[in-house]
């Protein structure tokens, strides 16, 4: 019998960590998802592209960027809108990101979406 090819989920997070739970949902299902051999990816969009910075350091709760750094270690494809990211002061130049994670175009949304077997949209 042969083996069928994993299923794809999709997940667009728009809200920025700390503001709200949407970045530990996210973290929870792409691990949920991660752990079923789904094949995941997280495009950041909006103030979402905070999450991945490498200079976190929240004293009194986790750190949201070493949950996706978790995730990229288990195989979730992570990318940042380049847009977004540059408005909000995390250019390509500089490298902000957590290893891993990627700054690219609407474009890879869209083609993640043509792929997905389902998309999740957590944020406004």
């Amino acid at each position: 019998m042969e083996e069928s090819p994993p299923k794809m989920l999709t997940i667009l997070l728009t809200e920025g960590p700390y503001r709200s739970q949407y970045a530990d949902m996210a973290y929870e299902i792409a691990k949920s998802a991660l752990n079923n051999n789904y094949r995941v990816n997280l495009f950041l969009y909006m103030d979402a592209t905070h999450i991945p910075t490498k200079e976190q350091n929240p004293n009194s709760f986790p750190n949201v960027a070493h949950k996706f750094r978790i995730l990229l270690e288990k195989g979730a494809n992570i990318k940042a809108c380049v847009r977004c990211s540059t408005a909000r002061g995390h250019s390509c130049t500089q490298d902000p990101y957590i290893k891993g994670v990627e700054i690219k175009t609407v474009y890879e949304l869209a083609a993640w979406i043509g792929k997905s077997d389902q998309v999740i949209n957590l944020g406004g």
